[in-house]
């Protein structure tokens, strides 16, 4: 087996061997862990960019995830991995909302529009998306906020050091969980302030993005203390780089199934509400097969 000793830490924490935390643990979970299904329609993202060249094609694939356990989707236009150049608001457009508008004729759950743009926003939202997931926090403009707020969709705020070309530039934290969470309360208390509903706002740690693979470990690790802020969590580190820190031989994305499911079984065992992922079909078997082993815990 290809596992170090940061891998093993993982599984010994999906396992319930105690890891000391310097903060409160997440309160216990009251609902299952969903599933968030990605549909990118993106020519460059770092995993499956160009994979879906066609509106036909993305609907398809969206609706696959569903057949296979997704709850929600996350639908984005633009490439968000480290030295993605900036997509065009028009281009955004043109590539999400006929797919917004397919998957919304064909189902009727949650869909999430991935941007950081509030006039694609709005123009997703008006389509019938329901939820705005944003890399930036509603920080990209100044009418992000107000934006938010007026469209009334839940959202998500994620943590990101810089912007996508540079974020990966020697990153540094003191104590990366805590500098973490309390950036994202600062962006919370800022949507409320705009007039965004407390019960509207989810916060994701940003897994990959503007951190090493140590923090982003740490962040997993250590996830109990954010979802402890009141604020339900959502959770992406699907095929990411991290896995390939650890198993260096998984250079291609498609190859980090297995290191995606751990992440993503220790990230709901430490309070994660929302698991962000590209393999539905085997992270819902997973949680439910860890669902099954809990019950029998003492």
């Amino acid at each position: 087996m290809r596992e170090t000793s940061s891998l093993s830490g993982l599984l010994d924490l999906l396992f319930g061997k105690k890891v000391p935390q310097s903060g409160p643990a997440a309160p216990a979970a009251t609902e299952p862990v969903r599933v968030m299904g990605i549909v990118n329609v993106t020519p460059d993202s770092f995993s499956d960019g160009g994979r879906l060249a066609t509106v036909d094609a993305a609907v398809a694939h969206g609706l696959t995830l569903v057949e296979q356990g997704a709850d929600l989707l996350d639908i984005g236009g633009e490439s968000t991995r480290p030295g993605a150049d900036p997509a065009s608001e028009a281009e955004e457009i043109a590539r999400v909302i006929p797919v917004i508008e397919g998957l919304r004729d064909a189902w009727s759950g949650p869909l999430s529009v991935d941007t950081m743009k509030p006039a694609v926003a709005r123009t997703a939202v008006a389509a019938g998306a329901t939820m705005w997931n944003d890399v930036t926090a509603l920080g990209h403009t100044p009418e992000s906020l107000e934006t938010a707020a007026r469209l009334g969709c839940d959202i998500v705020l994620m943590h990101m050091r810089g912007e996508p070309r540079t974020m990966q530039a020697d990153p540094r934290y003191g104590d990366v969980i805590a500098e973490v969470s309390d950036w994202l309360l600062a962006r919370a208390e800022a949507a409320m302030a705009a007039g965004v509903a407390r019960e509207r706002i989810w916060l994701d740690p940003g897994v990959g993005f503007g951190k090493t693979p140590d923090h982003n470990l740490v962040l997993t690790a250590r996830l109990g203390e954010l979802a402890a802020r009141g604020f339900p969590v959502l959770y992406g580190a699907s095929r990411k780089r991290t896995i390939q820190s650890i198993d260096p031989t998984a250079t291609d994305p498609a190859d980090r199934l297995g290191g995606s499911l751990a992440l993503a079984l220790a990230a709901a065992r430490n309070g994660a509400a929302i698991l962000r992922v590209h393999d539905v079909r085997e992270t819902v078997q997973a949680l439910a097969v860890q669902a099954a082993i809990r019950r029998w815990e003492g």
